[in-house]
């Protein structure tokens, strides 16, 4: 084999040789880099308990030498009960004031029916825990299938039982609920001042609303229409502002028709009106 042959063979074999080399290389930095990993983390894993089990060894024995639990003053509280409370903190006189995680119990107390934020504050010498509750307030009563659930601001059912203290809107109709704050943010948005008004609204067919103004049983009934009620709203209350229409001696004012106002008086009777420029009635 001549010299040129020999040296041609060589380099051929070299570059047969180096990937796998190289592939060989790189396995055993990737398994090396892997276990140094793995030992780093494992080490600071065991710090970490150690750590852990020191700082529990320590807030024990701080715990029971001085900084036991005192008291629990709780403020804001009116339809919570106190055995709810008593048995959601689970804790007693003498328990390690260091040891009680304010944060467990916010969010434990805030799943009891009636609280809407909690506030947990610790108070060294004396040991006192101070807890504030802010408890949901009751926008309307939801009726359906003859019984009667409260209605926090949000729409949302109070799994409680509840008594009203004063009137209070009545809300009427299944999915009432979830279209609630989109009837009342609208009329809120034409003219706040009508919101008192409304003394019942029924939710007809999971579509529409029926409202009632000024007195749930001798009031006057909207019927709005299924689509683009905030129009006829606008209509009503422009009605009742040039017109006072809301104080007539009406029954029913039908607002479903976008042309037309159909109105019933309270003694029988209906008179349909065309809606041009002029709403006086």
């Amino acid at each position: 084999m001549s010299d040129k042959q020999e040296q041609s063979s060589n380099i051929m074999k070299i570059t047969r040789v180096w990937p796998a080399r190289l592939r060989c290389t790189m396995f055993i930095l990737t398994v090396i880099t892997l276990l140094a990993a793995g030992t780093i983390i494992l080490k600071q894993k065991i710090i970490q308990s150690q750590l852990k089990n020191t700082r529990n060894l320590i807030v024990d024995f701080i715990g029971n030498h001085g900084f036991e639990l005192q008291d629990i003053l709780i403020s804001g509280r009116i339809r919570t009960q106190t055995q709810e409370i008593d048995k959601a903190l689970n804790l007693k006189r003498g328990d390690n004031f260091l040891n009680i995680d304010t944060a467990q119990i916010k969010q434990t107390l805030e799943n009891l029916p009636w609280v809407r934020d909690v506030t947990v504050k610790r108070s060294f010498f004396p040991n006192i825990l101070q807890i504030n509750i802010q408890e949901k307030d009751v926008l309307a009563l939801w009726q359906l299938n003859q019984q009667f659930y409260p209605l926090d601001y949000n729409g949302y059912v109070i799994e409680a039982e509840y008594t009203p203290d004063s009137p209070i809107m009545l809300i009427v109709g299944e999915e009432a609920p979830e279209h609630l704050i989109n009837l009342l943010e609208t009329i809120r948005q034409i003219d706040a001042s009508y919101l008192p008004r409304l003394k019942a609204a029924v939710y007809v067919s999971k579509r529409r609303w029926n409202l009632i103004f000024n007195d749930i049983n001798k009031g006057v009934t909207v019927k709005l229409p299924a689509e683009n009620f905030t129009s006829a709203l606008t209509k009503l209350i422009n009605l009742d502002k040039t017109s006072a229409i809301l104080k007539r001696k009406l029954t029913i004012l039908d607002l479903r028709l976008p042309n037309k106002t159909i109105v019933k008086m309270r003694k029988g009777g209906s008179i349909i009106k065309n809606q041009n420029k002029n709403h006086a009635l």
